[in-house]
């Protein structure tokens, strides 16, 4: 059976990928995920994301790895550093239809590393700064991209969802079994 290595350290992609009921290990990647000037959103998480499954040092095992960004207005907004960074951004996803993109990269022992980007619109109801301020003070916001998490009490924000639900969170699932699937990993025949 061939070895599943998970090049990330979040504890929702682990959850997400548990779904699968795959057998894996961690091995978080430590790239840099600086976005370039003027890169595109599908560009830069597609990029990182292969970066990231490059970086992990393993030569017997399937590596997967992913990044996922939210992008408002064609500006990435990546996971806040402090508290008021995460004001700033809920304050400018308040209103308004956000993209979330997520790349996700698979490479195999003697294959050219597989990869995809899946895109979901989320929209947002509006914030007052008294909510704002309120979720910020729980901490949820802080290791989100876009200081929200969909699978939490941010959820409480999202007025719809157009796309994938497990993209928003971080690892789109559907994404994941296909390119498994390219390198002979079937989620739905390793039970």
């Amino acid at each position: 059976m061939t070895r599943l290595v998970l090049a990330s350290a979040s504890p929702r992609r682990r959850e997400l990928l548990d779904v699968l009921g795959l057998r894996y290990d961690v091995v978080p990647a430590d790239v840099d995920e600086r976005p370039y000037p003027e890169e595109e959103p599908q560009l830069y998480v597609e990029r990182v994301a292969r970066a990231k499954a490059a970086a992990v040092d393993v030569t017997d095992a399937v590596v997967l790895a992913a990044d996922t960004a939210v992008a408002v207005g064609g500006h990435l907004l990546g996971k806040p550093a402090h508290p008021a960074e995460a004001r700033t951004m809920l304050r400018r996803l308040s209103g308004v239809t956000h993209e979330v993109v997520t790349g996700v990269a698979v490479a195999a022992p003697g294959r050219e590393t597989v990869s995809a980007v899946e895109r979901t619109l989320v929209r947002m109801v509006e914030l007052t700064d008294e909510e704002i301020s309120a979720y910020v003070a729980t901490g949820e916001p802080m290791d989100k991209a876009g200081a929200y998490a969909l699978q939490g009490l941010g959820a409480i924000f999202v007025e719809w969802v157009d796309g994938s639900p497990s993209n928003v969170i971080g690892l789109p699932l559907h994404v994941v079994a296909r390119l498994l699937r390219s390198v002979g990993i079937d989620p739905l025949r390793r039970r």
